[in-house]
């Protein structure tokens, strides 16, 4: 169906128990889900395909359809639009129809069988920039400072062109205060001066889409004074606009836009409101903006083009009302109002949509809160049909912009639409309703590993899913308690955060998933690292040019952590010179120059944090004295003035300030009274101040004196001033920090933060100390001490709340009337143990106990939670005699509790007490429960024995945790190639009592898997797998000895966290496989002989992604020492594994056949050749001395090139054309029968008759060798009927050779 204008508001998700939205897994049942769609209003390039994005995810993957103008478009049935695999994205070629014809109302559908979500309608539009159409435009001739407006009026393009204007050199016009661009695109002159004449104002618009641009025809302008105008009327008169005859006066402004004394305009919430008023007047106006019904939105609003357009960011309603522009100078102003209305398409008003799922049996509701002006409309729709035509549904109940649900069941799934709308718009959003049944599960992945700074805050995350939603509690290392109170904050979606973390939050934490169909562990781990710190810092620096400085930065930083230094200068990279000089912690400047001068940066980083210093270098000329900068001279002529009881004025004389202005002074105090000889800071005043009003306090001896700080440092202190001694009075203030507990049950403590002796105010200090039960109708108690900061009340009945006050007094009166603090008198052991306990078990590992709180009057003290004590008795099938017992702290006033990971099959007993801040209560009565039975562990062992030519036996020990009665067991085997690729599974059943089986019908030299698990009522458990090779070789069979594989079990408690490493060994080479729980991706294997002890004999291998390694070239007979090496970034060493023993089988000598080996038989073939060519070499020399006379072979030796060959003189065999020109067997000729020249590179035919040949610099032939043209080569590729030379002949031979 067609959605037109919808909208889906906020849909605001929650469950009646508190459950948040979550996201389903994708490899659960689901319906669909629109992940992403093409924009509502879809603008296309005509020069390219269109595309139509429509992308949907759900269990099983949905199918898409389309609409399009409202019916349905049949995407197979047109040659020019295809749909991507997998996916409802459509592209559409448009090589052979053209755009306008795909132009309309697209919407996407997605569907799978649990529901169908749909798209919001998509508009498809092709962008258009069409031209300009033609027009001659005449010169404009106007008088000076007249106003004037130049139109643009570009064609109408989609979207929108952006206007400008520009000259014929492509320049923009200069714009002003007086010139200026209007937002329509038309350019505004205030007043027109005689510079404005041009004719050259070209007015451009640029179409964005299609990155065009479009030029008007140039507009002429003539500024002419009155005189000029009449001299000129007569040559412009049939072609010329005048604007003007009069002369022109100053005047007052005047509105060009918008005319009239006031207009409105209406915007939409959201987005920008654009107001614009333009004026002319001479001189120029100068124009202002202000809101009468209220104060611009300061963080919103601009004003641009010389304060003629208002700018108004993301409108909202509180923008409605009446804006004033207006426009003065120094004859006059002008005003005009303009109303705004704003109006509002359908908007959320909380959270985006979120998807509902639902365990069967729950409740829950989506609601579709949105709103708008005028207020919109509410569709409800489910699977993309209106839902007052849907399947009616019991548990389903619609309330306007609600639907409420009430015990879903099974099969409820669908994917509902909410659609708002109004006159100015639609939203419209899927939330689907997903009833699933699922044990929980941690989406967190396993061993991650966090590492915070030290005092930052650490988030650890433990994002979850379940049905019904699992609840997530928190363990630390050993797991004695849930990590609930300070310093960790458990947030709702699961992450832990601990707000400032320290070295102790280092460890491994747990994080448990519960629900009522189970249970998930995660484990992650927190390294906390030491800040980077720069120990000391730059200092600033004068220096000489040609002089040297040093810039030193000393850094701190956790040892674990690579540290990189970078110098910057001016906040940019240092130049590329290497007169700067970098070191580990300084930076060094030889033969400084004025283009030294500047801030230089040290910054220290780490990949978790960094820090910075910096200094500042001034280079002064070597000719000129440095000017000299020091400390300040004390400030002289301390003088006390205006003398009252609480103050005084305090005046000086600066002292010298040596080159460096004084940034403040420091006023400092001694009280010879109290602290004689001790000087303490009183206050601060500006560099520029030479006079302080002093607040003083009654009952001291004050002795002043003041320091001047300037860029330096401090100077020296002035000289006291005279003593100034104030009255005693009573005490302003009373003791801070009063409080009240019990150290014992029988007794309250009162303590607080007693008064300094500047507090005092005069002499005779002492406390007067009241208290009283809380609730209770009795007088305040009252004690009067000296000389201490605490009082214990004996006699008080156990934890019992009380009010309490303290005051100051002294020989001049009491203090004000003090605050009443409160406190509890001493804790005492509870007295009573929980009753009611009993426990549900849930699952074979989780058992929820329960018990009922203990009164408060019974606990006689604060409540610190509650301690459940738990051990196993025994299982069902063993009875051993040490038991261990567990303990859960529950903080808090819990009532209930999780016992998780216990054993399967087993009987425990268990018992629960209070405690508080004295101690623990007693015991209540112990209960027992019993888990049922679960699923065994693996097999303790599973060895191969017995391995023949075809077959092998494999032996195996029984579970050491049978955990129920196991009743048989599951073997399944496969081969495994070379690459590591596995084949198919053969299973086998077998029965409980069984602990061997031979494996028949297996095939020689190939690898095999085996992989073994026990069996109990309550499924299959762990596997322990093992691998075997048969090879075969002359006879005898030799079988590998594999290491057995434990299943994972998690990280080892020690800092190594490799695991489970085993081998696999064969004549030269050896198998390693590893477990690994670390983050790290990257490993090496490190071998050497169990003999050698030197560190440099390791030999590497490097594995890259992967968790087996096959260490070749190994000798037989040899026993090695192989590690496992986890490597970080940079290929550093973050851990080593233990050392595994590889011993490799020795080798027999076999006899090997002389006849058969490779060497002996390229020897034997290297020999016949030999002699093959060297039978030839005879044959030509024989022949060529039987038909020349020693005399003639002399002269024909001597100059061959010039002796005649006759016919009957040529003594060698001639060759046929086909042998002559068929290449030799491995080499490659082209396809046209010719040999290229460049293919004979090492042959010295046709050398000596060309001149063409060329050399390299080395002496070696760059091209051919020969100088014979092209012609003749590709003659002599062909047929030649020439007989080949001598030369060449022996030349072609040596090159075979």
């Amino acid at each position: 169906m067609e959605w037109r204008r919808m909208d889906v508001g906020v849909l605001l998700l929650f469950l009646v128990h508190h459950a948040t939205a979550l996201e389903v897994p994708l490899d659960l049942p689901q319906p669909p889900t629109i992940t992403y769609q093409s924009p509502k209003d879809y603008i296309v390039d005509p020069r390219e395909n269109i595309i139509i994005h429509c992308e949907a995810k759900g269990k099983p993957h949905p199918s898409f359809s389309w609409t399009r103008n409202g019916t349905h478009f049949d995407v197979e049935n047109d040659p020019n639009v295809d749909m991507k695999p997998q996916s409802g994205t459509l592209v559409v070629d448009i090589s052979r129809e053209r755009v306008e014809h795909y132009e309309g109302v697209y919407q996407c559908t997605a569907r799978n069988k649990h529901g169908t979500a749909v798209s919001h309608n998509i508009v498809v539009r092709q962008s258009r920039s069409p031209l300009w159409s033609k027009e001659k435009i005449k010169p404009i001739v106007v008088q000076e400072g007249v106003s004037l407006v130049l139109p643009c009026r570009p064609p109408a393009g989609l979207p929108p062109p952006i206007i400008f204007w520009m000259d014929n050199n492509f320049q923009k016009l200069p714009q002003s205060k007086r010139v200026s661009q209007s937002l329509n695109g038309d350019l505004y002159f205030s007043n027109v001066r005689r510079e404005d004449t041009r004719n050259d104002y070209i007015c451009y618009a640029r179409f964005p889409h299609t990155q065009t641009i479009q030029q008007k025809q140039p507009i002429t302008v003539r500024v002419l004074n009155l005189d000029e105008i009449n001299d000129t009327m007569a040559a412009f008169y049939n072609d010329t606009d005048l604007f003007s005859e009069a002369p022109v006066d100053d005047r007052r402004p005047t509105f060009l836009i918008p005319s009239g004394s006031s207009s409105s305009k209406m915007v939409l919430r959201g987005d920008k409101l654009e107001m614009e008023c333009i004026a002319e007047g001479l001189p120029t106006p100068h124009i202002s903006w202000t809101k009468i019904s209220g104060d611009l939105p300061s963080k919103r609003t601009s004003f641009l083009n010389y304060n003629k357009t208002l700018h108004i960011e993301e409108v909202s309603a509180s923008d409605e009302g009446d804006y004033r522009c207006t426009a003065k100078n120094q004859f006059g102003s002008v005003h005009h109002t303009i109303h705004v209305m704003v109006k509002a398409a359908p908007y959320w008003i909380d959270v985006p949509p979120r998807n509902l799922v639902l365990a069967p049996g729950e409740s829950g509701r989506l609601s579709c809160l949105a709103s708008g002006t005028p207020k919109p409309t509410i569709t409800w729709a489910m699977n993309g049909i209106s839902i007052e035509n849907s399947p009616k549904d019991l548990s389903r109940k619609v309330e306007d912009d609600i639907i409420i649900f009430t015990d879903v069941q099974p099969g409820s799934s669908a994917v509902y639409q909410c659609n708002i709308s109004n006159e100015y718009g639609y939203v419209l959003s899927n939330a689907f309703v997903n009833v699933l049944s699922e044990p929980p599960r941690v989406l967190t992945p396993p061993n991650k590993v966090y590492q915070i700074i030290k005092n930052h805050q650490a988030l650890l995350d433990c994002s979850s899913f379940g049905s019904p939603m699992p609840k997530i509690t928190w363990f630390k290392d050993s797991r004695s308690s849930i990590l609930q109170e300070d310093p960790y904050i458990l947030h709702d979606n699961g992450t832990l955060e601990i707000r400032v973390a320290q070295a102790q939050h280092n460890g491994k934490y747990t994080c448990v998933a519960t629900n009522s169909l189970g249970i998930y562990e995660n484990h992650v781990y927190l390294e906390v690292k030491e800040p980077t710190r720069i120990l000391k810092q730059p200092e600033y620096k004068e220096v000489q040019r040609g002089r040297s400085v040093v810039f030193e930065c000393t850094v701190k930083h956790d040892p674990s952590l690579i540290p990189t230094m970078t110098w910057l200068k001016d906040d940019g990279e240092l130049p590329d010179d290497e007169r700067l000089i970098v070191d580990s912690d300084s930076l060094t400047i030889t033969d400084v120059t004025e283009d030294d001068a500047g801030v230089y940066t040290c910054i220290m980083n780490t990949t978790l944090d960094h820090d910075s210093a910096t200094a500042k270098l001034t280079v002064v000329e070597a000719t000129t004295p440095a000017v000299v900068y020091e400390r300040p001279d004390p400030p002289t002529d301390l003088e006390l003035t205006d003398q009252k009881k609480r103050s005084v004025q305090l005046t000086w004389t600066p002292g010298d300030e040596h080159n460096s202005p004084v940034q403040k002074f420091l006023i400092q105090y001694e009280d010879s009274l109290h602290h004689r000889g001790h000087w303490h800071n009183l206050t601060e005043v500006p560099g520029t101040k030479t006079t302080a009003h002093l607040k003083l306090s009654p009952h001291v001896h004050y002795t002043f004196r003041v320091l001047a700080l300037n860029a330096v440092g401090f100077s020296n202190p002035s000289r006291p001033s005279r003593m100034y001694k104030t009255e005693p009075a009573a005490p302003d203030e009373n003791p801070t920090g009063v409080q009240g507990f019990g150290t014992e049950h029988n007794n309250l403590v009162i303590s607080w933060k007693p008064l300094t002796n500047l507090q005092s105010n005069g002499p005779g200090l002492h406390y007067r100390v009241m208290w009283r039960q809380k609730k209770v109708e009795s007088e305040w108690n009252t004690v009067t001490v000296s000389n201490n900061s605490k009082f214990v009340v004996s006699g008080t009945p156990t934890f019992v709340p009380y009010e309490i006050k303290v005051r100051a007094v002294n020989d001049h009166g009491a203090g004000p009337d003090p605050a009443i603090a409160h406190g509890y008198s001493g804790e005492d052991l509870p007295v009573a143990a929980p009753e009611n306990v009993h426990a549900v078990v849930r699952n074979s590992t989780l058992v929820e106990v329960f018990w009922d709180p203990v009164p408060a009057h019974l606990i006689r003290g604060n409540i610190k939670g509650y301690k459940v004590s738990y051990w196993r008795k025994h299982h069902y099938k063993y009875n051993p005699d040490h038991m261990e017992q567990d303990i859960l702290v529950f903080s808090g006033n819990h009532t209930q509790g999780m016992l998780p990971g216990l054993h399967p099959f087993s009987l425990y007993l268990f018992n629960v007490r209070v405690y508080n801040g004295k101690g623990e209560g007693p015991r209540s009565v112990t209960q027992q429960f019993k888990t049922p039975e679960g699923v065994p562990g693996s097999p303790t062992s599973l060895i191969v024995t017995n391995s023949n030519l075809d077959s092998l036996t494999l032996e195996w020990s029984p579970p050491h945790d049978h955990n129920g009665h196991i009743t048989g067991y599951t073997l399944k085997y496969q081969p495994v190639n070379n690459s590591n690729e596995l084949g198919p599974v053969e299973e086998l059943a077998l029965a409980a009592n069984e602990t061997s089986v031979t494996l028949p019908n297996l095939k020689y030299s190939i690898r095999y898997k085996f992989y073994l698990n026990a069996k109990t009522g309550a499924g299959a458990g762990a596997a322990i797998s093992q691998e075997a090779v048969i090879i075969r070789e002359e006879g005898s069979t030799q079988s590998l000895h594999p290491i057995a594989r434990s299943p994972p079990h998690g990280p080892p408690h020690k800092a190594s966290p490799f695991g489970n490493i085993s081998s696999m060994i064969g004549e030269d080479w050896a198998l390693i496989s590893w477990e690994y729980w670390g983050p790290e991706k990257n490993f090496s294997a490190q071998y050497r002989l169990n003999d050698s002890e030197s560190e440099e004999d390791w030999n590497t291998e490097f594995v890259n992604g992967s968790q087996n390694i096959t260490l070749k070239g190994l000798k037989g007979g040899l026993c090695y020492r192989v590690r496992l090496v986890a490597l970080g970034h940079h290929d550093q060493e973050f851990h080593h594994s233990k050392e595994l023993l590889v011993t490799l089988p020795a080798v027999a000598s076999r006899q090997v056949d002389i006849a058969t080996q490779g060497w002996f038989i390229g020897l034997m073939c290297a020999i016949a050749l030999l002699i093959l060519i060297l039978l030839i070499i005879c044959f030509i020399q024989r022949n060529k001395g039987g038909k020349y006379p020693v005399k003639e072979k002399e002269d024909a030796h001597t100059d061959p090139e010039f002796q005649p060959m006759k016919d009957d003189d040529c003594t060698f065999v001639e060759y046929s054309d086909n042998e002559d020109h068929k290449p030799l067997k491995g080499s490659r000729s082209p396809s046209n029968g010719t040999v290229k020249r460049d293919d004979s590179d090492d042959s010295l035919v046709d050398y000596g008759e060309g001149g063409d040949g060329q050399f390299n610099e080395d002496g070696s032939f760059i091209g051919q060798y020969s100088g014979k043209s092209a012609s003749r080569d590709t003659a002599e590729g062909h047929e030649s009927s020439e007989a080949p030379s001598p030369i060449k002949a022996m030349n072609s031979l040596n090159s075979f050779v």
